[in-house]
């Protein structure tokens, strides 16, 4: 069975870098749609960038099924389709590359806050997601950085 392209929207924010962060993934396909965000007390933009895609990856069931991933992310794109070094964020890497095993995936970079529909609504859903009271520490960032001296 040959199934619709799935359409992957993302987008990662954080108020301070590192401060309060968020990402957001927006899936569209045919006519289903589904959002998907949440946030960390403290981490990077980079690292909610990465997240974003992450989480709306696995949240596609199919694994045999087009998937056109539009991101605002220089870092997160580049990296993936210009092979740049993985220097931060290992364990979100890992976990991209797992998410991303075996699926037919196409990058494509868009100008952020340049009104594209999906990514603004990416934007605020982020940004909304980091204003919630009671978030979780982001542990990936802490591991990364705790054997930084202060």
């Amino acid at each position: 069975m040959k199934r619709e392209t799935i359409y992957l929207y993302t987008d990662g924010a954080a108020s301070g870098n590192p401060g309060p962060g968020g990402y957001a993934a927006v899936l569209k396909c045919a006519s289903l749609r589904k959002e998907i965000s949440g946030g960390f007390a403290r981490t990077t933009n980079n690292r909610m960038e990465l997240l974003a895609v992450i989480k709306g990856l696995e949240a596609i069931r199919w694994k045999d099924v087009p998937v056109e991933i539009y991101s605002d992310s220089t870092y997160v794109v580049k990296t993936v389709t210009e092979n740049w070094k993985r220097k931060k964020n290992q364990d979100l890497w890992a976990q991209l590359d797992a998410a991303s095993a075996g699926r037919q995936l196409n990058w494509h970079w868009i100008k952020g806050h340049a009104g594209h529909p999906e990514n603004e609504r990416c934007d605020r859903l982020a940004v909304a997601a980091y204003s919630s009271p009671g978030l979780p520490e982001d542990t990936g960032y802490i591991a990364d950085n705790e054997t930084k001296l202060l």
